[in-house]
């Protein structure tokens, strides 16, 4: 508000992009600048009325004059008070005209249609006075007729110059604009104030300034969103023009999906994991800052440069992954059976049956490479996030790209970015949140502006390290556009993980996709196939698909078998007792203080995660891809966790009878 009540109207966040600051001068240039000049231009445009030598009339929309100029006078008779805040039908008509001439123009001019013809008027003293009349309507704003100019030219003058008549019909809050750019913009410019001799304007609606900034704009579609309530509030009761107030203000507010939480008292798991995933930390610094531990530098190590491709995977490995196109994978067995590296191995099968190599057009060796120096910097000391959830996300990843909604939305690029986003998701996680590294002021944190600190690390290194040596340069062979639009997939989906934006990921999705096939389905069995494939393969939305994929891989834990559920929770919860523990001893803010060890409750804290984050986002994914499969789990799951609550139970699994 102190920046509004200031001057300031507009928020442009720097970009490099020379395109984007170029658009950004256009839309001000087209919106506030040219409606600043005019709202400026006012005072002379009615100088100019005032000084013309043709006679103008203006009206309201409700046939009410509201101005006339001295031109006008002269010719007509009339004196200005005379006229204003009479209907234009209280005006003496000439007889000399046909009948049903009046409804004619009247038809016309009400379509929108320009109307011009021979018209009679009559003068103060009775008089009649034959003019050649065009009127012309002007959309205003709402889209609706807010004026009509007429220009009436008196038949017996010869002078060349156009003498006439112009009769604007304006609303009170009069739209100073042309029907040729038809404006869509609100003033609070009374015309008749700004006359010499205008009559008092206090019938006038007041408009907030932000209302005339958003109004003066064209922007963004929320600016038009809020347009259209405010155009909606003027002819609203008063109950109704409130609840609209309310309404702009939540859209006026930086975190439009992120639902309201109640009290802490109410909560405080949900309160906790919200907390944790979903901000930044408090942006407090204690005395001791909190550097990451200097990691060696990012290396491919020596014991696995070993040769492996599909051929040489050992045969217990090999025989481990037979099921890993099923859904029910034991990802823990493949963790233990290649000693702590499932990534590497489970990507060459995984990468192997989607053709990635052929797609990128590298060698086998290349790929190998790749997954070894990406599986090497996951912290194998992180208790989850290490690089069997990369894998865990690599498989769920791959299971969610063979549903045929999936396989119709999706390019064979795209299958290839998400299978590649997958894998680096998390690399080089520290076992920390964000918020833990913002308060610490971690040298990560410090580069990436406490924003998506993490998610923005995990790919900026990976394609550090895939671009620095040909032998493990995925990208080397394919062609620079396409490298471009792979890249681009990646870099969207490995900051679509961050859990700041989850409810606007899952929102946009419902709203762009859930909706209109839902809407399609209905409207017959068979429902028109172009329309299915166009919400399916827009652009737009095979991004928000894509998303929301690798969203549902990454946290897909309660919707895995409950022994692989309950496992994926130990180890985070174990994650998370570490931050605090060393939030505790740094003394630095608690960021989730129910995961203290000594006292947290796993069942609670998977309630919570599934309540607050799992059950809309898989509820909408299912209704997409259809995972009855994963939705039995999930409830499964959820019952599970629920009875160990019901028995006061803080623990994994239930005492041994």
């Amino acid at each position: 508000m102190p920046l509004i009540n200031a001057g300031f109207n507009r928020r442009y966040v720097e970009n490099a992009n020379m395109m984007a600051c170029y658009n950004e001068l256009l839309q001000l240039e087209h919106g506030e600048v040219r409606a600043q000049f005019k709202l400026r231009a006012c005072n002379a445009i009615f100088t100019a009325l005032e000084q013309s030598q043709d006679a103008i009339e203006i009206t309201s929309e409700n046939q009410i004059i509201q101005y006339v100029n001295p031109a006008y006078e002269s010719i007509m008779g009339y004196q200005q008070g005379e006229l204003i805040g009479k209907e234009i039908i209280e005006v003496p008509k000439s007889e000399k005209n046909k009948p049903d001439l009046l409804e004619t123009i009247n038809s016309c001019i009400l379509k929108g249609k320009e109307w011009q013809g021979i018209y009679y008027a009559k003068k103060k003293n009775g008089d009649n006075i034959q003019q050649n009349v065009k009127i012309t309507p002007v959309i205003g704003q709402g889209g609706k007729i807010r004026h009509y100019v007429s220009i009436n030219r008196p038949l017996n003058d010869n002078n060349k110059s156009d003498k006439s008549s112009e009769r604007v019909q304006a609303e009170s809050q009069t739209d100073i604009q042309s029907s040729k750019h038809k404006d869509r913009r609100k003033g609070s410019l009374d015309v008749r104030s700004t006359t010499s001799r205008g009559s008092d304007g206090s019938s006038q609606r007041r408009h907030s300034s932000m209302a005339r900034i958003h109004s003066m704009t064209i922007e963004a579609p929320i600016t038009k969103v809020i347009n259209i309530i405010n155009a909606a509030q003027e002819s609203s009761p008063m109950p109704v023009a409130e609840a609209l107030d309310r309404v702009l203000e939540i859209l006026r507010t930086t975190e439009l999906y992120s639902p309201q939480l109640g009290t802490k008292d109410e909560d405080p798991h949900t309160n906790d994991l919200v907390g944790g995933l979903m901000t930044d930390g408090l942006r407090r610094l204690s005395g001791n800052e909190y550097i990451l531990s200097t990691k060696q530098p990012h290396h491919l190590p020596s014991h696995l440069t070993t040769p492996l491709s599909l051929n040489d995977i050992p045969p217990r490995i090999a025989q481990t992954m037979e099921t890993e196109d099923s859904w029910d994978f034991d990802i823990f067995n493949l963790e233990a059976a290649t000693l702590k590296r499932p990534l590497t191995y489970l990507g060459l099968k995984i990468f192997s049956r989607f053709g990635v190599c052929e797609f990128l057009n590298c060698p086998e060796a290349t790929l190998r490479s790749w997954l070894q120096v990406i599986e090497a910097n996951y912290h194998s000391s992180n208790s989850y996030h290490n690089s069997s959830h990369a894998a865990d996300v690599l498989h769920a990843t791959a299971y969610f790209l063979c549903k045929e909604r999936v396989k119709q939305s999706l390019d064979p690029i795209d299958e290839v970015a998400a299978l590649i986003a997958a894998t680096v998701h998390d690399v080089d996680h520290p076992g920390r949140t964000n918020s833990f590294l913002c308060n610490a002021g971690s040298e990560l944190a410090i580069l990436y502006n406490d924003t998506a600190v993490l998610e923005s690390h995990h790919a900026a290194l990976a394609f550090q390290l895939t671009t620095r040596d040909d032998k493990c340069n995925i990208f080397k062979n394919i062609e620079r556009n396409e490298y471009r639009t792979l890249r681009q997939a990646i870099i969207d989906m490995v900051l679509a993980t961050e859990m700041t934006k989850h409810f606007e990921h899952v929102n946009k999705f419902v709203n762009s996709i859930n909706k209109p096939l839902a809407a399609l389905e209905e409207n017959g069995g068979n429902s028109d196939e172009d329309s299915v494939k166009s919400v399916l393969t827009s652009p737009e939305n095979r991004i928000l698909v894509k998303r929301m994929l690798i969203k549902c891989a990454d946290i897909s834990n309660p919707c895995r078998p409950l022994e692989l559920c309950i496992e994926w929770a130990g180890r985070i919860s174990e994650e998370y007792f570490a931050q605090t523990d060393e939030e505790k001893r740094q003394g630095l803010p608690v960021v989730m203080p129910v995961f203290d060890r000594n006292t947290c409750s796993i069942p609670k804290s998977q309630i919570s995660f599934i309540d607050y984050f799992i059950t809309d986002m898989f509820d909408a994914w299912d209704a997409f891809a259809d995972l009855p499969n994963l939705m039995q789990h999930l409830d499964n799951n959820f019952k599970y966790w629920k009875g160990l609550d019901e028995r006061k139970l803080h623990s994994l699994r239930p005492p041994p009878e």
